[in-house]
């Protein structure tokens, strides 16, 4: 059985309008660099990289 306390959620902000769009869940244990996805921002209106928070 997996341990409980490994995921948690963390904020993936814009890089180009620093505008916080999503939440994502990551293994804290598994994955220790930071999360870095290309994804829809709303306020851009475009597909930017988004960025996990400090």
């Amino acid at each position: 059985m997996a341990k409980v306390g490994n995921r948690q959620y963390k904020t993936l902000v814009c890089s180009e309008c620093k505008e916080e769009n999503y939440r994502e869940e990551k293994n804290v244990r598994n994955t220790t660099d930071r999360l870095e996805m290309n994804k829809y921002c709303p306020k851009c209106r475009k597909h930017t990289v988004h960025k996990e928070k400090k």
